[in-house]
């Protein structure tokens, strides 16, 4: 029975044992091969540069497929498409310089405002308008705020009237489009331009823009634009602007007159003249 039983013994060990060093032989030859292979296709990259392009494509589409979906807080990454700014220096060097001027004295950052000049100077050569004063417009009425509204509805960077021109917007999507620089400023030159076709001078064109056209005074708002425009084209030419305003006529003023004092009138009661108010002339 005993003889069975380490017989039995025998033989299971006998297997285990053989099982243990086949299992033993299979890996270590598989490890060989795998490691073979890798030394193949290394050896195989090198001689063909393609065939690793091919591969990195490949892993690199893999790799894209099993990337999870953006958050939907995320950042779309096509937003800098829709970015209206630039680098001021990629301009011409005379539009540069406007944009840096102007984005100093409104405290606005130059990047926004090189789209602007840079369209102010596409638009210009199109309209035969001078681009400086088209900035000059936009500065006198807005400020460069593209976001700006007045008491009356006119709205963004050239404060148009959006209930009266909005016909002037659908090309571009809609009155809502008003708050857009470019398209802002590419409808507001269109009005400017019917402003000075109907009124036949740039000084008239502009009374219209303001809406002044039938009123004596137009608040001073066609002189500020041309002081403004005045300045930039010292920008663009290279000089310092002028600090003082610019030079206006002024009119003769009248010199005072006294009147005279009429001749002392005696009081009833005869003890001495009586005192007299003397007006003196208003100039």
């Amino acid at each position: 029975m005993n003889k069975a039983f380490d017989a039995t013994a025998r033989g299971l060990r006998t297997f285990v044992s053989d099982v243990a060093d086949g299992f033993f032989e299979i890996t270590h030859n598989g490890f060989a091969l795998v490691g073979l292979a890798i030394v193949f296709a290394a050896l195989a990259l090198v001689a063909r540069p393609d065939l690793r392009q091919t591969g990195e494509e490949q892993l690199m589409g893999w790799l894209q497929s099993r990337k999870p979906a953006p958050e939907v807080t995320d950042l779309e990454p096509t937003a800098i498409v829709r970015t209206t700014a630039a680098s001021p220096g990629d301009l011409p060097k005379q539009q540069a310089a406007v944009a840096y001027w102007l984005s100093k004295k409104y405290s606005v950052a130059a990047e926004p405002l090189s789209v602007l000049v840079s369209e102010a100077y596409s638009i210009g050569k199109r309209t035969k308008l001078d681009p400086t004063l088209i900035l000059a417009i936009m500065a006198v009425e807005s400020s460069f705020n593209p976001f700006a509204q007045s008491h009356v509805g006119a709205q963004g960077l050239m404060q148009v009237m959006t209930r009266v021109h909005g016909d002037k917007y659908e090309s571009a999507g809609g009155t809502l489009t008003a708050f857009d620089p470019v398209t802002n400023m590419r409808v507001g030159v269109k009005v400017l331009q019917e402003c000075i076709a109907r009124a036949g001078s740039l000084e008239g064109g502009l009374r219209y823009y303001v809406g002044a056209a039938n009123l004596e005074d137009d608040g001073g708002y066609a002189s500020k634009v041309m002081a403004e425009h005045e300045r930039l084209l010292q920008v663009a030419n290279g000089r310092a602007p002028s600090v003082l305003p610019p030079r206006t006529t002024v009119r003769a003023q009248p010199i005072p007159v006294v009147t005279p004092a009429p001749a002392p009138i005696k009081s009833e009661e005869g003890t001495g003249p009586a005192k007299v108010a003397l007006l003196s002339a208003v100039s």
